[in-house]
């Protein structure tokens, strides 16, 4: 198959970084992209000004791109933070903020992907009051993204780049999908397989798409060592990618890699153009 059957999308808040915010997705199209995700743009603000969140949507409607995948307020990131969710205090606060404002701007453009990280850990708070309020925000998450027909995805980083995040693993990481869709009895909570996390933490990849690729709602990769393109590594994401669909999942693949020292524009020379734009033919989640 290879990435020929892929459907690729660019994180555009990793990849075309060198251009401001509203002239990314139109450099995505020129490139050859049909469809785009974001982490959450205002890393200051979980609740922007209404004038902000109209000229990205112009700017994506404009490029003629799909807006495929969106990262809920997370906190500084890029930077030290890993998520809001479940953290006491004001970062939760602004979570909950963010929530309804995310859903909205999401649905307006049709994005049916909510991606909701879970927060470091903290000193001298119980881990489990953490986890506990962990699971009253993906509850609420999960709540709003069934209300814009959106799944919520639960990612699982890795513990050498994020040593306080707790889900360093794909079972962890569905651990916590299997309780947001108890307590909400939604079932649309869904893993973010992030190929690279999950070779940074040494598991066995082949082992985990077997077992999860059937509870997974979005891939994302990057190569290893590195974080850079497809092929700039010694991860073999062809074959893996095929794995991923001999188990079923037909879903968005994120193009979430650094681009190294050369304009992003050069940073797909991995993939043919006519490879780069998704087929009508391949179903949307």
């Amino acid at each position: 198959m290879g990435f020929a059957e892929q459907r690729f999308n660019v994180n555009l808040s990793i990849l075309f970084t060198e251009l401001p915010l509203l002239e990314r997705p139109a450099a995505a199209a020129a490139a050859g992209f049909t469809a785009v995700e974001l982490w959450w743009p205002w890393v200051d603000s979980p609740t922007p000004e209404q004038s902000a969140l109209d000229a990205l949507k112009a700017a994506i409607e404009d490029a003629g791109v799909r807006l495929t995948g969106l990262n809920l307020y997370a906190g500084q990131l890029p930077g030290p933070d890993r998520g809001a969710l479940s953290i006491p205090g004001e970062e939760s606060e602004r979570f909950r903020a963010n929530i309804d404002v995310a859903a909205a701007f999401a649905q307006s453009l049709g994005c049916t992907a909510l991606n909701a990280l879970y927060g470091n850990r903290v000193d001298g708070v119980d881990p489990a009051e953490q986890d506990a309020l962990a699971l009253e925000n993906l509850t609420l998450a999960a709540r709003a993204a069934d209300r814009i027909g959106a799944i919520l995805l639960v990612e699982a980083l890795n513990e050498p780049e994020s040593p306080r995040y707790p889900l360093v693993s794909a079972p962890a990481a569905v651990g916590i999908v299997d309780k947001v869709n108890a307590a909400t009895g939604l079932g649309n909570a869904r893993f973010l397989m992030d190929l690279y996390h999950l070779s940074m933490n040494g598991e066995d990849l082949p082992s985990v798409i077997e077992r999860y690729a059937s509870r997974t709602g979005h891939v994302q990769i990057a190569d290893n060592p590195g974080r850079g393109a497809p092929g700039t590594g010694s991860l073999s994401l062809e074959n893996l990618l095929d794995r991923l669909r001999e188990a079923g999942y037909q879903g968005w693949v994120g193009l979430e890699y650094k681009p190294g020292d050369r304009p992003s524009a050069r940073a797909f020379d991995w993939l043919p153009r006519e490879n780069r734009a998704a087929r009508a033919g391949h179903a949307a989640r």
